[in-house]
């Protein structure tokens, strides 16, 4: 319990720093028991680097970058980062946001996994990085269309993939829902059946009919 009570009161003292001597800080406070700092596109690059090099923070690792999508926003993505200092056993989350058209700045010139991280947001969300010298998609297939994880995209998507016998390739097509409407009866299933078996006896009572023996 002292031990978590001095992690809290550690992050509260680098909440209020952040909040009060760095510039372009949005806001800095500790949000289900996590660092959380939240900035504009133009401070990211500083506020990062003074992350990674102050020996107050020393986030060594980026442990992750992902994406959060908020349509009716203006500026609809959230750009989550998640920083590790292995030294002082704490973490930091810095959130900036961005739209369809405006670039986050690129990280991995301070931690280079960060170009996995940016494609992969680049990939499902369809946001842009600027100084990232490898945009390119990373986990849908060649000539797909669209950003699957923002909540617009339609659950079938807008094309199917297929292997054609005939020309020997792979084939994109558009989506096409072969099953029709169909209507089920959420009645009991037991309702078309006229004779359960072991009751002949008990439905040729009830029917009046007599059963061939």
């Amino acid at each position: 319990m002292a031990r978590t009570t001095r992690a809290f009161g550690a992050l509260g003292s680098l909440a209020f720093a952040l909040s009060t001597s760095v510039p372009g800080i949005q806001s800095a406070a500790i949000e289900g028991g996590e660092l959380v700092v939240r900035t504009g596109r133009d401070n990211l690059i500083a506020l990062m680097g003074m992350l990674r090099d102050d020996p107050r923070y020393a986030c060594e690792q980026l442990m992750d970058l992902c994406g959060v999508d908020y349509p009716a926003r203006t500026e609809r993505f959230d750009v989550v980062y998640n920083l590790l200092s292995v030294t002082l056993n704490h973490r930091i989350r810095v959130i900036v946001t961005t739209d369809e058209t405006n670039p986050v700045p690129s990280v991995h010139h301070l931690w280079p996994a960060a170009t996995w991280w940016e494609r992969e947001c680049y990939d499902l969300f369809g946001v842009l990085f600027s100084g990232q010298p490898d945009l390119r998609r990373i986990l849908t297939d060649y000539g797909f269309e669209g950003h699957p994880l923002r909540k617009d995209f339609p659950l079938t998507g807008y094309v199917e993939v297929r292997y054609d016998e005939d020309r020997r390739e792979v084939v994109y097509e558009p989506v096409k829902l072969t099953q029709d409407f169909r209507n089920f009866d959420f009645e009991s299933p037991w309702e078309g059946i006229l004779t359960l078996p072991g009751d002949e006896k008990a439905h040729e009572t009830r029917q009046g009919l007599k059963l061939p023996r």
